[in-house]
């Protein structure tokens, strides 16, 4: 079996090659460049450039590829836009897995993408999915929450730096799960029968809201958090500014899923039939308490030992000062 992986460099991605690779696949990585996917061909993995805005790029990516995992979606920083990346290039990637005969495509989608047309990421992953179903390739529809990998940057490192916290009002609670997690899930889907042509929720535990996950990392620190609110009205105000500016078209289509945030209905769904179609131990996904915990205690231990080779050079530097020397 011949696995080419999209979107290996990103947070979901680079986990889904790690535990490919991990499991004896023949792995393939579609890249925009060497130097930053160099890690993967360290893992083992065979590097091949292409675009997904370049459809020119993807036959040859597909050459002698049996199944696919599609884990790609556009990154806030990109000069392209959702459209470009999530639709177009995914429609081209769709069509050129048909031409290449791929046995199994896997597409990580997002929850309840049917349930918020009006929100570009999410229609565009609901068109996707459909397009998908009609192509008439054998498919696994992976419909995913969040990511706990997220969350430190959102929440752990502010509250340490004592910088602010910024949530959207009463921000609607999510089932965040580990990304090694649905790695495991999404590599599994490949040689699981029962996946064919079916679409399943992949979600962590329990959903958090906003203000859990700061009282937790509060907890684990041992400090406050500053929390700055962003009315909705001001994300809708700016979302509208953007969209005046060429460049602020990305900016503005993010700001959209804000609304999705911003709705209170939680991102989370049931998993108890998932489990046994995927022979995962359900005891065996990690818990957001577990995942902070681990990450606090690694943290804390390096700040300590930093702390300590600060007094280390203070107390150096004092024995080292000269004395006052007194005259005869």
């Amino acid at each position: 079996m011949s696995l080419l992986i999209v979107g290996a460099t990103g947070t979901l991605g680079r986990q889904i090659a790690r535990q490919a690779i991990d499991e004896g696949y023949s792995v393939r990585c579609l890249v925009r460049s060497f130097n930053r996917a160099s890690f993967l061909r360290k893992w083992g993995a065979e590097l091949v450039r292409g675009d997904l805005c370049d459809p020119s790029t993807l036959p040859p990516a597909l050459d002698g590829i049996t199944h696919v995992i599609d884990a790609a979606t556009v990154r806030i920083t990109d000069s392209l836009s959702i459209k470009q990346v999530d639709w177009d290039g995914k429609v081209a990637l769709i069509q050129a897995a048909q031409h290449a005969g791929v046995e199994r495509f896997v597409f990580c989608s997002i929850l309840n993408n049917d349930q918020y047309p009006h929100v570009p990421l999410m229609d565009i992953k609901r068109c996707t999915e459909r397009f998908l179903a009609e192509s008439g390739l054998d498919y696994t529809v992976l419909q995913l929450a969040g990511f706990m990998q997220g969350l430190i940057g959102q929440y752990a490192i502010p509250i340490l730096d004592n910088q602010p916290v910024w949530i959207t009002g009463k921000a609607a609670p999510i089932a965040y799960a580990n990304t090694q997690d649905i790695a495991k899930f999404a590599v599994k889907a490949l040689s699981i029968p029962e996946t064919a042509n079916q679409t399943y929720p992949v979600v962590g535990t329990r959903a958090w809201s906003a203000e859990d996950i700061i009282q937790l990392c509060e907890r684990l620190s041992g400090r406050n958090a500053r929390i700055t609110r962003a009315p909705l009205g001001l994300l809708r105000t700016v979302r509208r500014a953007a969209r005046f500016f060429q460049w602020g078209w990305n900016v503005a289509d993010r700001l959209d899923f804000a609304e999705v945030l911003a709705s209170g209905n939680p991102l989370t769904a049931e998993m108890d039939d998932v489990y046994p179609v995927f022979d995962i131990n359900p005891n065996e996904m990690t818990t957001l308490e577990a995942y902070l915990q681990e990450y606090h205690s690694r943290i804390m231990k390096k700040l300590k030992e930093i702390e300590y080779e600060q007094e280390k050079t203070k107390a150096r530097k004092k024995r080292q000062r000269s004395p006052f020397k007194s005259s005869d």
